[in-house]
Formats: structure tokens, sequence, C-alpha cells
């Protein structure tokens, strides 16, 4: 089992999903919850292309965190 980190974000129509770590790995949905779950079955799909090709699956190399500042 691997964790990937996925990047989530607002769209004028919904919401946009991608995956630093596997470039061209991509998602979209209307609500967060469908874009979340179109983006697991992207990475799924985007893996298993990988391991058919015999490319090897790309070590995590991205970190999300938080910084707050004042106003």
């Amino acid at each position: 089992m691997r964790k990937f980190l996925i990047i989530i974000e607002k769209t004028d129509t919904g919401y946009s999903a991608y995956v630093p770590d596997l470039p061209g790995c991509i998602a979209t949905g209307n609500t967060r919850e469908k874009t979340e779950k179109n983006i697991y079955k992207a990475i799924q799909f985007h893996l298993e292309g990988m391991k058919e090709s015999n490319l090897p699956i790309p070590l995590n190399k991205t970190e999300a965190g938080n910084v707050f500042v004042q106003l």
C-alpha cells in the first residue's frame, strides 16, 4: 500500500485534483467528494498503466503543510 498526496482546487464549475508525484494523474468533479472518488480511481488506473508498461512507480517526494500568517 502506498500513500500519495493529492491537491484539490476549487474551480468555477466544481473541483479538480492532481497528484504531484504522478505527473499526468488528474481528476475533476462537481463536488469535493466526487473529485476525491475520481482521483482515487485515476491513481489506480495510472498505477495499473505504469505496471503494464513496466515503468517504476515513483517514490513520493511531495509533502504538504500549512503556514499561519498574521494579517
